[in-house]
């Protein structure tokens, strides 16, 4: 029988500021401090914002410490997996918490280097797989991805959030900076897989049929600065300048006035770990419209509309049913919102307590 170990040390490949990843590992370092383990956040790549108690992987002994397990969060090509190699090699305890690794077919047309590095990643995860003593993952979508890679038995624990930030003050200049009636709003990285021209087309369908002062705002981050081009192509081709809103990455305040001012937050993506935006929109009582792929299904399940078809008429038809039926709009704020509260730290912190005394003991 394995010691329990007294330290658990995260290896994150990039700590970002509001980024899902970056903000489920400070929450777990809580968790695992607040639990009684000594545990530090070791990084390749920081975000400045982040700066302060965190370390750089490559100042970390891969010697093995049998008092240490160290979990390794998986969803992009890093060097830091050669530390990781190196370690588990040797001996050390490695877990892994997959956020799953998005496939290069979506990126390959638009971004060839990116999509080469996501070919890599999932090289570097299947090369890691038998050093795994432990594994969890954010959905069962991505528990079961595992599996494919050879790494059985992991278990689907959400990610952490702390919804409770979502209800700081909004900016107080939202409604004159997301205008709209209705509003409709997509949150998530500009990137092929989020399939932002699904919205941006389907928008523009039910602009023309229904509502002809609504408005679009999609925020996020751009990964593909070609695909966002094209998007603005599109925008411009449809004639929806001054309706559409591509606003890129937004001040966090800026992103509550958002969710403040929305009638629906649809989502059209193909491929999700998770989808954290979901769980903020419900949160924040925004009526979810979703397509039912990858993870997304999971996450929304009953508290959202979920498509299985994004053809634009469908999906414009789809909100103007719902936002039509103030009934059933409220119905599905209500049952989000309930949704929402059993993602909150204090339902998943206990969740992850069972995963991390079982990972100290594998």
């Amino acid at each position: 029988m394995p010691t329990a170990v007294r330290r658990i040390d995260q290896f994150v490949p990039s700590y970002v500021l509001h980024d899902a990843i970056g903000n489920h590992v400070t929450q777990l370092r809580r968790l695992l401090r607040d639990a009684g383990y000594e545990s530090d956040i070791w990084y390749e790549h920081l975000d400045p914002r982040m700066a302060g108690d965190v370390r750089s992987y490559t100042e970390c002994d891969p010697a093995p410490d049998p008092n240490r397990l160290i979990l390794y969060h998986a969803s992009t090509h890093s060097e830091m997996a050669d530390w990781i190699m190196t370690a588990g090699a040797a001996g050390q305890r490695i877990a892994v918490d997959y956020h799953n690794i998005t496939p290069a077919s979506y990126f390959s047309s638009w971004e060839p280097k990116a999509a080469r590095s996501m070919e890599e990643a999932r090289r570097q995860l299947a090369a890691l797989a038998p050093l795994f003593r432990g594994a969890v993952a954010d959905s069962e979508y991505n528990a079961l991805e595992l599996a494919e890679f050879g790494i059985m038995g992991a278990t689907a624990c959400p990610i952490l959030l702390d919804t409770s930030e979502y209800h700081a003050p909004p900016d107080p200049d939202g409604a004159t900076r997301w205008p709209g009636d209705p509003l409709w709003l997509f949150v998530g990285r500009v990137a092929p897989n989020k399939c932002q021209h699904d919205v941006i087309a389907a928008f523009a369908v039910y602009r023309r049929l229904y509502a002809p002062a609504a408005r679009l705002a999609v925020i996020g981050a751009v990964t593909s600065a070609r695909y966002k081009k094209q998007l603005s192509a599109m925008v411009d081709d449809l004639g929806l300048a001054g309706a559409v809103d591509l606003a890129g990455s937004t001040p966090f305040p800026e992103l509550l006035a958002a969710f403040g001012r929305a009638d629906v937050f649809v989502c059209l993506s193909e491929h999700e770990g998770f989808c954290v935006p979901v769980i903020e929109a419900m949160e924040l009582g925004v009526p979810v419209v979703a397509y039912s792929a990858a993870a997304v299904t999971e996450t929304v399940a009953d508290a959202g509309v979920l498509l299985g078809d994004k053809d634009p008429l469908v999906v414009a038809a789809a909100v103007n049913e719902l936002l039509s039926d103030r009934d059933r709009t409220q119905t599905m704020i209500e049952r989000g919102r309930a949704r929402a509260s059993g993602f909150s730290f204090d339902q998943t912190s206990k969740r992850w307590l069972i995963e991390i005394d079982r990972l100290a003991t594998a």
